[in-house]
């Protein structure tokens, strides 16, 4: 059995804690809304993760963006984090925690149409194809939740949400080649934190009259999933590369739904299971077979 250099060792336990506390985010979530509304609980969250963005700005000093660099990556924490998170919570209201993991998993494929449509790449066979098996597990999915795929139901809000993350990954990709994902980050936090803030004394009043084990969960995904998280992320970006680090990720959606089982006995149903298989399948030959040439 080959062992892990000695080089290889932290950024392996980069990638490692990145998969754990991205895939606890989904049941720690679903637990916090328990005693929280879905906009306070945003807000708390980035405004606990701001706090590390910060003193990581005043700890390095890195150079100011130009205005047009610093509108975008101000536009990718409003759309793809704070977004994000919003959409998440109102979705995570009603849809499990391991059906919403599996549909945010979606990202990948949005991010796909969005070159399509954008940058005019070419989907090749392949590509269609796993579009195409992807949406038949969204489907699926969908179907086994309240509401199903309609307007204003928990599954269209979760996937709101994965357009969200796409559209702010597609905006920031450049941003982070040039200025470093950290800097691009932490500018994203505050961001979020700032389009949020109109509800952070709702959080804190929330919080003061909730449980200990719920104010525990929201500390919890302020300070890991949101910031140690991308910080491990980062690391493990720099090491393996995007192409070779994103292929871990598979990984989040099925222990995030193995781990709402163990948390809280979150039942999973057979739909879910069935159309998670799909999903992460159309994704994986999108981002393989679906590269190809036409």
């Amino acid at each position: 059995m080959a062992k892990l250099s000695p080089s290889s060792l932290l950024p392996s336990l980069a990638v490692a804690a990145t998969i754990t506390v991205w895939a606890i985010a989904f049941p720690a979530i679903k637990l916090a809304l328990l005693e929280m509304h879905p906009l306070p609980l945003a807000s708390a969250r980035y405004a606990m993760a701001t706090c590390f963005a910060v003193v990581w700005l005043l700890w390095k000093r890195p150079a100011l963006m130009p205005i047009a660099d610093l509108l975008t990556c101000i536009a990718c924490g409003v759309v793809g984090a704070a977004g994000y998170s919003v959409l998440l919570n109102m979705g995570q209201v009603t849809v499990s925690a391991g059906a919403a993991s599996f549909l945010i998993k979606t990202e990948s494929i949005w991010m796909a149409i969005l070159a399509v449509a954008m940058l005019k790449e070419a989907f090749n066979i392949w590509a269609w194809a796993g579009t195409l098996i992807c949406f038949i597990g969204i489907g699926l999915i969908a179907n086994a939740q309240p509401g199903g795929i309609a307007l204003g139901a928990g599954a269209a809000f979760v996937l709101a949400a994965a357009i969200c993350s796409a559209i702010g990954f597609v905006l920031q990709r450049k941003l982070v080649q040039q200025y470093g994902a950290l800097h691009v980050a932490s500018i994203m936090l505050i961001s979020a934190a700032v389009t949020l803030s109109p509800w952070l004394p709702a959080a804190i009043s929330e919080m003061q009259n909730a449980s200990a084990t719920t104010v525990s969960w929201v500390v919890f995904l302020g300070v890991f999933p949101t910031a140690v998280g991308q910080i491990c992320w980062s690391y493990a970006l720099g090491h393996f590369g995007a192409a070779r680090a994103g292929n871990f990720l598979y990984l989040v959606a099925p222990l995030a739904m193995l781990l709402a089982w163990l948390m809280y006995g979150e039942a999973v149903s057979l739909f879910t299971i069935a159309g998670g298989i799909l999903v992460l399948g159309g994704v994986i030959l999108v981002n393989t077979r679906g590269r190809g040439v036409a």
